[in-house]
């Protein structure tokens, strides 16, 4: 008997366990579909027809024998079943997506795989990437943006920018960007020169309302010492992305980190409408997995960002 024999007809009660698994099209349907709340945005999201989306969830819901998704007239939304799904489907595709990445950057030492949130991603490290792709053309950069992130995440890339106070024990970690936050408007918004944070406080103000661990304005009014709760008829958001694009369109004051807002300030697009900053102990900082040895791409690339950091040109710094 050959080694292949004795590998392949082990009689392990495990073999084959996999074969009831429904196909890799239909997962990513499903999550699609999920997501968007629609068959038809599903279907222009993985390029293909409505009816190929419509027969890959009847089939994925016939092999497990429920209903994932309640069928409306505009949209569909998960059933209980389809909920309970979707919380184990998603780290799993992530999972594989992960594992797929971590096998292409072995063959391409030259990849480096950054995680960051959407808002470090877009403002902070897409002007970063252009310079260095400028400087490095050979080395080629993936981001990764998420606002579901955290440290357990890191060991999957190269490199991440993770928020906090730099103590975790299991990552190398440098800070990158101090956290500096403070309100703005349109110029054609705000016809004060200066207001006071108590006029400040009686203003209509664009509200954050997010899951991610991130000043609001109730927490940054109590930076000065002044209580505060946001009517219920302010503009909220859940996301910090959302919430600057709001205050860019003209809808009113809003919270702006220091890293989004300094280059719009900068070309008078967007108006601090108080001197009074916020300036915590906190930053973004640029970590990795201290087990996972980083290739000569990832710890140039880096130590690039860092030295970049340290200018102070892409960035805010303490004072």
């Amino acid at each position: 008997m050959t080694n292949t024999d004795t590998i392949s007809n082990t009689g392990s009660p495990q073999a084959g366990r996999f074969r009831h698994l429904p196909s890799l099209e239909g997962l990513a349907a499903f999550e699609s579909v999920s997501r968007l709340g629609s068959f038809t945005r599903a279907a222009d999201e993985l390029c293909l027809t409505q009816s190929a989306i419509s027969k890959q969830i009847r089939a994925l819901e016939a092999s497990l024998g429920t209903p994932l998704f309640v069928r409306k007239a505009r949209g569909v939304t998960l059933s209980k079943a389809g909920m309970l799904y979707q919380q184990h489907i998603l780290p799993a595709l992530q999972g594989l997506e992960m594992a797929g990445q971590r096998l292409r950057a072995l063959q391409h030492p030259d990849t480096v795989s950054v995680l960051a949130t959407h808002a470090v991603s877009q403002y902070w490290l897409f002007p970063c990437l252009l310079s260095f792709s400028a400087e490095h053309p050979e080395i080629t950069v993936h981001i990764h943006a998420s606002n579901e992130m955290d440290a357990s995440m890191v060991p999957d890339h190269d490199l991440a920018v993770l928020y906090g106070d730099g103590e975790w024990p299991a990552l190398g970690a440098t800070p990158l960007i101090h956290e500096d936050i403070y309100p703005v408007a349109r110029p054609d918004v705000i016809k004060e020169q200066e207001l006071s944070l108590e006029e400040l406080a009686q203003r209509p103000l664009i509200q954050l309302d997010s899951s991610w661990n991130c000043m609001d304005w109730s927490h940054w009014f109590a930076h000065f010492g002044i209580r505060y709760r946001p009517p219920k008829s302010d503009i909220t958001f859940n996301q910090l992305t959302l919430t600057y694009a709001a205050i860019q369109r003209g809808a009113g004051i809003g919270l702006a980190w220091d890293f989004m807002a300094a280059e719009a300030i900068a070309k008078g697009e967007l108006v601090r409408v108080t001197d009074h900053r916020a300036i915590t102990d906190l930053a973004e900082h640029l970590v990795f997995d201290l087990d996972r040895p980083l290739s000569a791409s990832a710890r140039l690339f880096r130590d690039w960002l860092i030295a970049k950091a340290g200018e102070g040109g892409v960035t805010g710094q303490k004072d």
